[in-house]
């Protein structure tokens, strides 16, 4: 077969003539002869395999810098190159998806925060637990200031109660800043998450891995950002509605996102308490994160699954509304978990906003 014209070998490699133009400006594609006459460039079959490769690399939206490194490659090289540049797209898509949510959060909320961003609240809080009715040790870690609220819940066995101390010990010198921009809430929290990820796994020995769950809420006037990672959770009652702001980090939670199994099933599902995602169980910690309005009136619960995984949601709304008072509710949510059996450690903190 001779040459191709340009349009023919556009069509054969599913390029258009614009883009064949472009990648012989720059070196990528170049064409085998040039008609010295008319300049029309002609292409040799022999060039449609990279023309193709060409052309679906572009699809990915991988540079042209990076597809011609890829397209010098031998096979298996290349198609590490291609899997590795596939990692990061997925990883920054995900970074930018948790972002568009932050400023969806953000926005929604915009009528508090935007009418009045100086606004300040003052928090009254209380943490407390108990090590329940059935364990001999207590994993869990509770944590409740001003500007810091934070409960961990290591796992059983050597080193999960030192998991989940050191976990919220990497957060709490952010309970001593003060005004701290919004806009840097967020990225102080990360970081210092990223801190406890390193304290984690720092615990760990020849023969065994620690690792906690953590959820944390960092107050800076009425904002607030959360951090989230595994079973714990934060709930807020506003208007005499309790919603939950996390979503357990769990194999049967993800069975539940993908539909294969219902709520019912879940609950009584043997592996239930099974996490994917936690501090110190992977290479890097992936944490949920978002921003928040605290508004006068709003109350917080954060509570390990000793907590949530035995008392019924209507049950910590009638513990949550009964008394104004963080320390007496404290106490009633734990004796509500203890009434229930209590199998598992019971950890818990109970915040109100007011103006201040």
């Amino acid at each position: 077969m001779g040459l191709m014209t340009i349009g023919a070998f556009a069509r054969a490699a599913r390029l258009t003539p614009k883009a064949l133009r472009l990648y012989d400006r720059g070196g990528l594609l170049v064409p085998a002869a040039v008609d010295p006459e008319s300049g029309y460039r002609l292409y040799d079959p022999a060039q449609l395999p990279v023309a193709r490769l060409v052309a679906q690399l572009r699809r990915l939206g991988m540079p042209l810098a990076t597809v011609r490194v890829v397209c010098g490659l031998e096979p298996a090289a290349a198609a590490e190159a291609i899997s590795a540049y596939w990692r990061q797209v997925s990883a920054d898509t995900v970074a930018r998806a948790r972002l568009a949510t932050l400023l969806v959060d953000h926005l929604s909320e915009g009528g508090a925060t935007m009418s009045d961003p100086n606004c300040t609240v003052a928090v009254r809080c209380a943490a407390g637990g108990d090590t329940g009715l059935v364990r001999d040790s207590n994993e869990d870690t509770a944590y409740a200031s001003e500007r810091l609220l934070a409960v961990a819940d290591g796992m059983r066995g050597p080193g999960g109660a030192a998991a989940s101390a050191a976990a919220v010990d990497a957060l709490k010198p952010l309970a001593a800043l003060t005004d701290v921009p919004a806009a840097d809430l967020l990225t102080m929290l990360a970081g210092a998450v990223g801190d406890a990820d390193r304290a984690v796994h720092g615990l760990a020995t020849d023969a065994d891995q620690p690792v906690t769950t953590l959820t944390a809420l960092l107050f800076s006037g009425s904002r607030l950002a959360l951090v989230h990672v595994g079973d714990t959770r934060a709930y807020l009652l506003r208007g005499g509605e309790l919603s939950l702001l996390t979503q357990d980090h769990t194999w049967v939670q993800a069975q539940v996102d993908q539909g294969r199994l219902d709520r019912d099933q879940a609950a009584a599902h043997p592996q239930r308490a099974v996490l994917v995602r936690a501090l110190g169980g992977g290479r890097q910690v992936e944490a949920d994160l978002a921003l928040r309005t605290a508004l006068p009136g709003d109350r917080y619960l954060l509570c390990s699954d000793g907590l949530s995984a035995v008392v019924a949601r209507a049950d910590l709304l009638s513990a949550l509304t009964a008394t104004d008072d963080p320390e007496d509710t404290v106490r009633a949510l734990v004796d509500l978990a203890l009434a229930e059996g209590a199998p598992d450690n019971i950890a818990c903190v109970v915040a109100d906003v007011a103006a201040a």
